[in-house]
């Protein structure tokens, strides 16, 4: 695809660590050219470069550098919005450009239960983009992307549930620091600790699980019938959320038969080969000791969960550690994702026309 026939997008909350992480992402993209970043009031009318405390490894690029930072507010001449706004004030805005026909792929928490609004992991739920079809936002639409550790759940959960049906799943967690934003964690808090606290976030990985694992009958998504158990901690790691998975299957199975659906499981962004998809969402790990966040939470470029340590439970059936890097897969990563999913399915025109309806 040239420049001239690349989708123009805004990215909303720019100056935030997540926001950073979509310009990273973006820089280069095929399908997506940036043409407008915002951030709050007090950032607006400076350039993004004087704005921004950049905070990521690679540099700046100047194009951005010099962009003019818009307040968070249409109208905004890109009918494709990625947002990463702040919970606090992102319910608000995302409705505003949705009802003014723009189609906005959101980070945020403040949408993700709306039964009119699609929750979506590409790989594990993209008939739910349908949701978006049945709900009128003005000739927009609000898409959203999970909560961080919920994508990595469910990514180690699909194959499983597609396969032998779950009946029961306790999961523990451990968080890195960068889902907390910046500045996030302070550090008399965070070194030497481990904060057994992280607010609405056992809610948001039990409720969320169910609705991308549940069934749309046409109308709406129909909640999955499993009972789920979550605790969260927050660990002094930077980068990536492992998480601790005990389940009860519907079925009898051997250790080999999990392995074996992780090993085979991919979706329709393989199939589709679009540009951001992981070659594997999977990656089955053999080492005793694996996965590990400094290690593991890079593969397929950080948008691939990994899967180890799977062993018989004495109280569900099994139990293994999934691990998937937070502010890539279960941020901008999967929300660019979904946006690319969103334009092979029809959802946004890539000529810029701003049109709701799904391929199915």
């Amino acid at each position: 695809m040239t420049p001239r026939d690349k989708i123009p997008v805004a990215v909303l909350g720019a100056t935030g660590s997540v926001g950073q992480r979509f310009l990273t992402l973006l820089a280069d993209h095929p399908w997506f050219d940036v043409q407008a970043l915002t951030a709050s009031d007090r950032s607006a009318g400076k350039a993004y470069g004087d704005a921004a405390h950049w905070l990521q490894s690679t540099p700046l690029p100047e194009r951005f550098a010099r962009m003019e930072v818009l307040k968070s507010a249409p109208p905004i001449p890109c009918p494709l919005v990625f947002s990463a706004l702040d919970a606090s004030v992102a319910g608000e805005v995302e409705t505003a450009f949705a009802s003014t026909g723009h189609v906005v792929i959101s980070n945020a928490k403040s949408h993700r239960m709306d039964p009119s609004v699609p929750l979506v992991v590409p790989e594990v739920n993209p008939d739910h983009l349908q949701v978006a079809s049945t709900s009128s936002r003005g000739g927009g639409a609000i898409l959203t992307n999970p909560n961080c550790s919920t994508i990595g759940l469910v990514l180690a959960l699909k194959p499983l549930w597609d396969t032998f049906g779950l009946k029961r799943v306790s999961v523990v967690t451990m968080q890195a620091v960068s889902g907390a934003g910046f500045p996030g964690v302070p550090s008399y808090q965070i070194l030497d600790n481990v904060v057994p606290y992280i607010p609405g976030e056992e809610e948001k990985l039990e409720s969320e699980t169910r609705k991308i694992l549940g069934t749309f009958d046409g109308g709406a998504v129909r909640d999955a019938e499993i009972r789920l158990s979550a605790q969260c901690h927050r660990v002094p790691v930077l980068d990536g959320h492992l998480l601790a998975v005990s389940v009860e299957l519907g079925r009898k199975a051997e250790a080999s038969e999990l392995r074996d659906a992780w090993e085979r499981f991919s979706g329709e962004p393989q199939a589709k080969a679009l540009p951001t998809a992981p070659r594997h969402p999977v990656h089955f790990l053999e080492e005793d000791d694996a996965p590990q966040p400094r290690l593991h939470r890079d593969l397929d470029g950080g948008m691939a969960a990994s899967v180890g340590r799977l062993r018989p439970c004495s109280i569900l059936d099994f139990k293994f550690n999934t691990l998937s890097h937070n502010t890539i897969r279960g941020a901008a990563g999967g929300a660019l994702l979904l946006a690319e999913l969103a334009v092979a399915k029809g959802l946004l025109e890539r000529e810029g026309a701003r049109t709701v309806g799904v391929e199915t």
